[in-house]
């Protein structure tokens, strides 16, 4: 449920996205949980006395009835666990008319440092790094000389282990057959491949939730790796594919990130597709463990017969909100899908926005 309250959040950032003002007279205040309110109070106070110097005359009173609003809600604004975001500003309406509108948010995660911003448009940012999805991947990038192992979450990257080889270059040393010196490198290449997967098999078992590995570096070499099995089974079922990356070292991280970027990008639609695809065979082929439409999906959660309710991207915030805590009481998931495939387009268009596979067969 998780996932819906941030997919609710974000569409309401996207209504804040789209409030403009004329000047800077767009105020955003960020409040840690651990901030005194009488500090906030005393440092607004200070601003509107410094907003006396706005050469606008109509810029600085709507900076000052902006403050004045939020000065009067600091006196009954809950501060939660999170903290707690305040924007409030004269928002431009059209025809050349403005409104000064107040916004209270409670973020979804905690605020770490005080904030005071003043623009033609809110401060979203912090906000919007919040509910970005922070799944995490593994990384192996390698080659006979070396090889890296590293952590994706969200967009940043973390270097866990850098690893150097014993296998000696392709020039061998006189006196030494040519197939004795290339039996030599095998089993020098064996034996670091060996390494590779006791390390990333350590580091990477450890994650919670990984969603996929990827590996990359020049070829054959990670395909010899991946056909090796070197990684621990359920590592091994979790690769997403080889990539081509000339480094090897720490910037080979990002290169493969960079090559892999479709599949990355790729990974929800894949699952919502899957779901799509489930729900229209069961649609053709046993239409009573299915259910389509707000009224008919309302009745089958309030018996409890949901076992997986979908809903479009595009479908109303307040349905969808109601739904879910329908959802929340019986257990059921919930998948919100994206629209950007026939069959995600098609629950919108033809279903109403709202679907359900069911636990059982329902009249």
């Amino acid at each position: 449920m998780e996932r819906i309250k941030k997919y609710e959040f974000r569409k309401v950032l996207e209504e804040l996205r789209k409030k403009t003002g004329r000047g800077t007279e767009l105020v955003s205040v960020y409040i840690p949980p651990d901030k005194q309110i009488s500090d906030v109070t005393s440092h607004l106070r200070e601003e509107y006395g410094q907003a006396m110097n706005i050469k606008s005359k109509s810029t600085r009173t709507n900076v000052q009835s902006s403050l004045d609003s939020i000065l009067s809600k600091l006196k009954y604004v809950q501060v939660g666990e999170n903290g707690v975001v305040i924007f409030c500003g004269a928002v431009e309406k059209g025809g050349d008319k403005t409104d000064i509108e107040t916004f209270i948010l409670e973020p979804p995660e905690k605020i770490l440092s005080y904030i005071y911003h003043c623009d033609s448009s809110f401060f979203l940012q912090p906000l919007e790094e919040m509910v970005e999805e922070h799944e995490k991947y593994g990384l192996i990038v390698l080659d006979k000389r070396e090889a890296t192992i590293g952590i994706l979450t969200g967009k940043v990257v973390e270097t866990m282990k850098h690893l150097t080889s014993a296998v000696p270059g392709k020039i061998r040393k006189g006196g030494q057959s040519a197939p004795r010196f290339q039996r030599l490198r095998e089993i020098a290449t064996e034996d670091f491949y060996k390494r590779i997967g006791e390390h990333a098999t350590r580091i990477l078992l450890q994650i919670k939730d990984m969603r996929g590995i990827l590996i990359g570096g020049p070829s054959p070499t990670k395909e010899d790796f991946i056909k090796g099995s070197y990684l621990h089974y359920e590592l091994q079922n979790k690769i997403l594919g080889a990539f081509d990356v000339a480094y090897t070292d720490e910037s080979g991280l990002y290169e493969l990130i960079d090559k892999a970027e479709d599949v990355l990008e790729g990974m929800d639609l894949m699952s919502e597709k899957r779901l799509m695809e489930r729900f229209m065979k069961l649609l053709a082929n046993d239409e009573r463990m299915v259910a389509y439409g707000e009224e008919e999906v309302r009745r089958k959660l309030e018996i409890g017969a949901v076992d997986t309710l979908l809903f479009s991207e595009e479908l109303n915030t307040e349905v969808m909100h109601d739904l879910v805590e329908l959802a929340e009481e019986i257990g059921a998931d919930v998948e919100v899908i994206s629209t950007d495939f026939e069959e995600g387009a098609q629950l919108k268009r033809a279903f109403g926005g709202v679907a359900a596979i069911l636990r059982y067969r329902s009249k």
